[in-house]
């Protein structure tokens, strides 16, 4: 989720840039956990005292197994207990701190979660100039607890392009390793936390990052990260896109128990062709008796490529993200699934180098002429909506940019077979 953040140039805190801590010591799976919740939580935070989430949907979007209640009430246990400390700047210049739980309090029962957050905390986390979201299929690429921390704590400064200097004693508090003799080694905590945390950020996110040091007495005192854009859009910048809520998809996601921010990132992410095809899947499981308790579940895991059918509707599949089995879906060797993932995504990304490429050599007349060109043959609101928010990097509308480009490019898009 979010993390303490020191502050030490004026100019951000001009900016209302936050520091919020949250304990350091979650592991992977609840920090994965606590940005779920929020994200399920996020369009009531201020005007609902508590929030309710189907249990199998929350572990589906954490990416964990559904039935696992006991690993599920441990996660909850742990944000319980776990402190959130802010320190900012309001707009009369005066200071302000604040601390409190993580989560008030949380509730299993009847297979429903039921959660809650402080209200000062609430108003905190609602508010996208003191706190940015991040994306969950992004979260779901890290497998190193620190190296999501390290890039929630980044990725909040993403706007200002660096995060400041922070103590090196703050940033073994920031990776949970400030009760550990072994990291008060600079050498060591470089080798074993920052190196590697740095590159699964820079490999699986929406951003790039480079750390740079500052010594005192010949002793790293302060280290810093220069962070840019990685060509991916984030949560908020999705926004309130009335194209994507006036779309039938986002109607239907509702009607399923689907929040609204996520209903959005999920149509922005896959397109509604996708995702109308998964919806009329659940639907169609649903008259053959094969989902219990409510659909949410079974659909946040058709979704993110956990269910497969043989006719996914009009439009490309992306590349399916790993998740929990759960009941009723066909079986899938799991070293398979991911190697056919694995393919889809290098497949996809050569697309696009051999367009970005074709583009650099033209002018920027010839570029224009050819953006405006594809544009205006899009049929509908939404997919102009995609091109001019994501450009050719739209995995919404990836279909017609593979078939527009294979046209235009004498040699040809990459063969999905050689992938």
């Amino acid at each position: 989720m979010t993390e303490f953040r020191q502050i030490t140039e004026r100019e951000s805190l001009r900016k209302h840039v936050a520091a919020i801590h949250i304990g350091g010591k979650l592991t992977l799976l609840q920090r994965k956990l606590s940005n779920c919740l929020l994200l399920h939580a996020y369009d009531d935070l201020t005007t609902k005292s508590s929030h309710r989430i189907d249990a199998e949907t929350l572990c589906a979007m954490s990416g964990y197994a559904s039935r696992d209640r006991d690993t599920l009430k441990a996660a909850l246990r742990a944000l319980a207990e776990t402190t959130a400390e802010w320190n900012m700047l309001g707009d009369d210049g005066q200071e302000e701190w604040g601390v409190s739980s993580l989560i008030s309090y949380a509730k299993l029962a009847g297979g429903v979660c039921e959660y809650a957050y402080a209200a000062p905390l609430a108003a905190k986390l609602y508010d996208p100039s003191v706190f940015s979201m991040i994306n969950m299929r992004i979260q779901r690429n890290f497998t190193s607890g620190h190296a999501l921390a390290l890039y929630e704590n980044c990725f909040r400064f993403v706007r200002t392009g660096s995060t400041g200097w922070w103590e090196i004693d703050v940033f073994r508090r920031l990776m949970g390793v400030d009760d550990s003799a072994y990291y008060e080694d600079f050498s060591k905590l470089n080798a074993k936390i920052v190196k590697p945390a740095v590159k699964e950020v820079n490999a699986v996110s929406d951003i790039s990052l480079v750390a740079e040091t500052r010594r005192e007495s010949r002793k790293v005192k302060f280290i810093r990260f220069l962070i840019s854009r990685n060509g991916q859009e984030t949560l908020f910048d999705l926004g309130d896109d009335d194209a994507l809520r006036k779309s039938g998809a986002y109607g239907r996601l509702i009607e399923n128990g689907i929040s609204g921010r996520l209903a959005q990132r999920w149509i922005a992410e896959h397109g509604e062709a996708y995702v109308a095809g998964k919806l009329d899947f659940v639907e169609e499981e649903r008259r053959r008796g094969r989902v219990r308790k409510t659909p949410a579940g079974y659909l946040t895991a058709a979704i993110n490529g956990d269910y497969r059918r043989s006719d996914p509707g009009p439009g490309p599949a992306p590349a399916a993200e790993p998740g929990p089995r759960l009941s009723g879906a066909p079986e899938m060797e799991e070293s398979q699934r991911d190697r056919d993932q694995a393919a889809e995504a290098r497949w996809r990304r050569a697309c696009l180098e051999a367009i970005e490429a074709n583009l650099e050599k033209r002018s920027s007349v010839s570029r224009k002429a050819i953006r405006d060109r594809f544009e205006t043959g899009l049929e509908d609101e939404f997919e102009r909506g995609q091109f001019r928010r994501y450009g050719w990097q739209a995995r919404g509308i990836f279909a017609r940019i593979h078939g527009f480009w294979s046209g235009l490019i004498p040699e040809g898009l990459p063969d999905r077979d050689a992938f």
